[in-house]
């Protein structure tokens, strides 16, 4: 292989479309549109004629049991046995879930890491599907601190290939589908936003500091402020449940069982003195875990508090606050401390609140299989045994009576599940506790072909009833600013066409692109739909190349941000989707950045692998396909911003250099060489480019190459930065 600098028409690749090289699809103007089911079987079903549910069970010493047969377990719908119909053990997890999964070789010191791109996985091979919902609603600021370091940990050394994993706060509320990814980057990027919610129920600490009355307030007016706080601190439980309640919902869409595991500080039930706050509350738990076993989702509860000192800390005071002259008679100092007597009430106060606040939890996991970690003040060892917990599961199925189903008395009765092991021995059942007599196909409106686009696009799964290719690439120039410009790829044979006038050929396709953020908030959104009719030349080019569909989307802050497009056959109804990341740096901090790479091949004449005089390009090797094959020459490029500038030359010192991988695995490393800025027209935007022969030692597979700049000018901490882009050798 040979590695050579050149400069590369980047500028015009980002700042323009590609509609010189191929049929490409009219600019698009806007709708709006919400997931649609990826494939897989249901878990849970409920329909008049079975009903299915999962279970697990473990013997004494905790361990799973996997052996059972069909005679040795009962099934009890409100305490009448049924007849098991269906009976199977599932196994859904891989490896253990302590091992450390990562496939990128470790950085050498003073090394880049390479990037660890994780493909997302078809339907058919997810092993865990696991949401991660963060309850700022009710955390404490320690709480928070805490409780990053365990995710950023379950993120880099607990999720395993095959896992879909989404992280979600009860405060950040939308975007459910769209955050589910097996993008390390994307994840850690929500993890940033996980923050102290200063509006939420918590304190700063775990339990609200002990502090002097004011005895200037009327009991009746503390009375009240109470009632006050309390209603308050129900309504964000309340809120939490809602928001878990859209994260089932979204899940309800995805194949398999899935589970959510919610952190908090914890979730009351009940409030004393109110007796409407326990209806509310346990009314919204009731609904949402009947919504949770129907839409498969078992859900974990963890205890963030883990084991916290329930008596006196340092933040209490325990005086009496009585200024002098407000009680007749009364003299001495300003402060009484208070007896100890009343100290201990107050630490049974805290301790009451304490378990009563874990009881939501605890109920919340019971009551669809999950369970209710607590006690412990290791996070990490919680979140491995919740993935130990999910490596498999009993399907268990039955034909229940007509009366289960009963639509005469105009109200659907909740129905009690029990299930029972009959193999001598001591056994922990945990299964779903019952289901309400309504049917699936009740629950579940029919959708609309917008709302079957709009889940295409949602979805984490990219839909292959139509074939697409997407490439994505942040940019920046002085006129148009921050921006990611993207093309589509389109296979066009599979597409429906029909015969048009003096010998065309038409099409009507429905596109829809969005952008979001990490989060998962819509930032962006355009769609169309369009009739494409071709000539017979074109529309023969086309079947063979393909089309590609340009988009630019301004961008105006910096950070992670997610792009999916989806196109619809209104002939056929089928539906393709992809989506990409794409990370955008803060140019404002004057730090090394990079655009994204441009990457493309050429065929190389029959002078060899020195020859400087390319064939005609291949449309399957453009930007936007990069299927290239060896004894082909690999161009890239990108653009480089706030280099450093020498000031006694005016000069970047820059160096460049490149690596390939293949599954993880470095297989090609170049030399470090210097930048030559001759000819460069703006030094804030430095077009940085080389080439790559391809030689027969590289086998057919997916690549990654990846471009590091190093400034030579820079602080030590920010002298690197890298970018990177796949491709295949077919």
């Amino acid at each position: 292989m040979k590695h050579c600098l050149s400069v590369l028409l980047l500028v015009t690749v980002l700042a323009s479309s590609l509609a010189g090289q191929q049929p490409a699809v009219p600019p698009p103007p806007v709708p709006q549109v919400t997931p649609q089911k990826p494939g897989g079987d249901d878990v849970v079903k409920i329909t008049t004629n079975l009903v299915q549910v999962d279970a697990v069970v473990f013997d004494k010493n905790g361990k799973p049991v996997t052996d059972l047969n069909a005679d040795e377990v009962q099934v009890f719908e409100d305490g009448k046995p049924q007849k098991v119909t269906h009976f199977v053990y599932n196994m859904s997890g891989g490896e253990p879930s302590n091992l450390s999964v990562n496939p990128t070789v470790p950085a050498k010191p003073n090394e880049v890491a390479p990037p660890v791109v994780v493909e997302t996985p078809k339907p058919g091979n997810v092993h865990r599907t696991i949401a991660i919902v963060v309850d700022d609603l009710g955390l404490s600021f320690e709480s928070v601190s805490i409780l990053r370091r365990a995710l950023k940990k379950f993120v880099d050394e607990q999720i395993q290939p095959g896992d879909l994993v989404a992280i979600i706060r009860t405060a950040g509320g939308a975007g459910v589908m769209q955050q589910f990814t097996s993008d390390k980057r994307l994840l850690h990027a929500a993890i940033e936003r996980v923050k102290y919610n200063l509006m939420g129920r918590a304190d700063v600490s775990a339990f609200s500091a002990v502090r002097p009355p004011d005895l200037k307030i009327p009991d009746e007016v503390a009375a009240k402020n109470q009632t006050a706080e309390n209603f308050r601190e129900e309504i964000f439980s309340v809120g939490t449940l809602g928001t878990l309640r859209y994260v089932v919902s979204g899940l309800r869409e995805m194949p398999g069982r899935k589970s959510v595991l919610l952190f908090s500080d914890g979730l009351k039930i009940f409030n004393p003195g109110d007796p409407n706050s326990t209806n509310r509350v346990q009314t919204a738990l009731e609904s949402l875990t009947d919504f949770a076993n129907r839409a498969s989702v078992v859900i974990y509860t963890m205890d963030v508090r883990g084991l916290p000192p329930l008596g006196l800390q340092a933040q209490d005071n325990v005086q009496m606050s009585l200024p002098v002259g407000r009680f007749p008679g009364l003299a001495g100092p300003t402060g009484v401390a208070r007896s100890p007597r009343e100290v201990d009430q107050l630490m049974t106060i805290r301790r009451n609140s304490f378990y009563e606040s874990q009881n939501g939890l605890n109920f919340l996991a019971q009551q669809t299989g999950g369970l209710a970690i607590r006690n412990t003040n290791n996070l990490s060892g919680g979140i491995q045994r919740v993935l130990e917990d999910q490596r498999g599961y009993y399907l268990i199925g039955y034909r229940p009576e007509e009366s289960t189903f009963d639509e005469k008395s105009g109200r659907r009765k909740f129905h009690h599940l029990e299930l029972k092991v009959t193999r001598p021995g001591k056994y922990d059942v945990r299964m779903r506790n019952g289901f309400f007599g309504i049917s699936d196909e009740e629950s579940r409106p029919a959708k609309t072909a917008a709302q079957r686009l709009l889940n295409a696009v949602s979805s984490p799964f990219g839909s292959n009833d139509v074939h697409l290719q997407l490439t994505s690439l942040f940019a920046n120039d002085a006129a148009n600013g921050s921006f990611m410009r993207s093309f589509l790829h389109i296979d066009v044979r599979d597409l429906s066409f029909k015969d048009g006038p003096n010998g065309t050929h038409e099409c009507v396709f429905d596109v829809l692109a969005m952008t979001f953020g990490d989060n998962g908030v819509p930032v962006d959104y355009t769609g169309q739909t369009y009739t494409l009719e071709l000539p017979d030349a074109d529309y023969q080019r086309a079947m063979q190349q393909g089309l590609i569909y340009n988009i630019t989307v301004p961008v105006k802050k910096h950070g992670a941000y997610q792009f999916r497009m989806a196109l619809r056959d209104t002939t056929t109804d089928r539906i393709g989707s992809v989506n990409q990341f794409i990370e955008v740096p803060d140019l404002g901090s004057k730090r090394l950045a990079l655009s994204g790479v441009v990457l493309s091949g050429k065929s190389i004449a029959a002078g060899g692998a020195n020859s400087n005089s390319p064939t005609p390009a291949d449309p399957e090797a453009s930007p936007a396909v990069r299927h290239l094959r060896q004894m082909m020459r690999l161009e890239y490029g990108l653009l480089v911003y706030n280099a450093g500038l020498d000031k006694a030359t005016g000069k970047p010192q820059l160096t460049t250099q490149i690596r390939l991988f293949r599954d993880g695995k470095q297989v090609f490393t170049g030399s470090e060489l210097p930048f030559d800025p001759t000819g460069q027209a703006d030094l804030g935007r430095l077009v940085v480019g080389g080439a790559l022969d391809l030689g027969t030692d590289l086998a057919p597979g997916e690549y990654i190459l990846q471009v590091i700049v190093s400034d030579m000018l820079a602080d030590k901490k920010y002298r690197v930065a890298t970018q990177w882009m796949d491709f295949e050798i077919k």
